[in-house]
This record gives C-alpha cells, structure tokens and sequence, in this order.
C-alpha cells in the first residue's frame, strides 16, 4: 500500500492507517533523528514527531508528498531541540551534540560515525538525509527550506569535511 493511499485513509479518520503509517517510518525517522541527536534525546524527539504527524495529517494537502513533508517535521522537531539546549548552555565548538550507535562494533563503522558526528549540524543533517534516508536533492532542498544549489554545496562541503576527518585518522591511505 503507498504512502498516499494511508495518507488519505489517515485523514478520513481510519486508526490503522496511521498504525501502518508509524510501521513503515518509524525506523527512518528515528534513525535521521539519531544521526541528529544521541539515543536518549532521540527517543523523546521521535515521539514528539509522530504526535505532530498525527495532529497535521488532516492538513497534508498534497498525500504524495508526505515523506517530505514529515521529514520538515522532523528536522523542525531536531532544530527546536537542538535550541532549547543550546539556549540552556553555552555550548563550545567541541561540544557538538555526538551520534553513538552502540551496534558500531567495527571501527569503521565507528569511525565514520565519529566523523558524522563531528560535521557542524547543517552538513551532517543534509548528508544524513540524502545518503542515509537516500532522499533527493529536491526534497532535501524542501525539508531544508534552502534551495538546491546550496544542498548541492553543503553535500559538497559535508563530503569534504568528512573525507579530511577520515584522512587525518588513517583511512583511505594506501
């Protein structure tokens, strides 16, 4: 069953639909709200996502485009966390919120994840989104609120800080 069809059966007030819908999303949000955010933050953050998907899906206008469309949610949901605690403390550069994955066994994996965590937030989230949700660039311009060229540019940047990270640590040398 596609997005739209339990879009539209969620807003004509069908329960299961939006059960459906939770199944199918729930991992991707929670995962982009992960790389995002730690663990524990992630799991009060996703839960907040869902009630406001819940309260704004009778005013989706377009059933097609929710994948976006919660993703905005998402990111609005990340953004407002990240604010709040930032306005609580006075963060200092290295203070950079960190995305640990307690399945990353393998120093690869690990390393990579370190080096995400790393990036400043506007490049790890567009990274995140476009490489692990494996969303387009115009929907990553969309949920960003930014136009494509600067997607385009932060990708490129991103990519770059990650490489220098992941260099500096010995990997991808000969």
């Amino acid at each position: 069953m596609t997005d739209e069809l339990l879009v539209v059966r969620c807003q004509l007030g069908e329960r299961e639909a939006f059960a459906e819908l939770v199944r199918a999303w729930h991992e991707p949000v929670w995962t982009y709200v992960r790389r995002m955010l730690d663990g524990e933050r992630a799991d009060d953050v996703t839960q907040e996502i869902w009630l406001a998907v819940f309260r704004g899906l009778p005013r989706l206008t377009e059933p097609g485009r929710f994948a976006p469309w919660l993703f905005t949610i998402a990111r609005r949901a990340v953004t407002n966390r990240l604010r709040e605690e930032y306005g609580r403390a006075e963060i200092r550069p290295d203070d950079e919120p960190v995305a640990e994955d307690p399945a990353g066994a393998v120093v690869d994996r690990a390393e990579l994840i370190a080096g995400l965590a790393g990036l400043p937030v506007r490049e790890r989230e567009i990274l995140v989104l476009f490489y692990l949700e494996d969303l387009s660039l115009e929907d990553c311009a969309e949920i960003c609120a930014i136009p494509v060229g600067t997607v385009k540019s932060r990708l490129n940047r991103a990519r770059r800080l990650l490489y220098d990270h992941l260099t500096e640590r010995g990997y991808g040398r000969e």
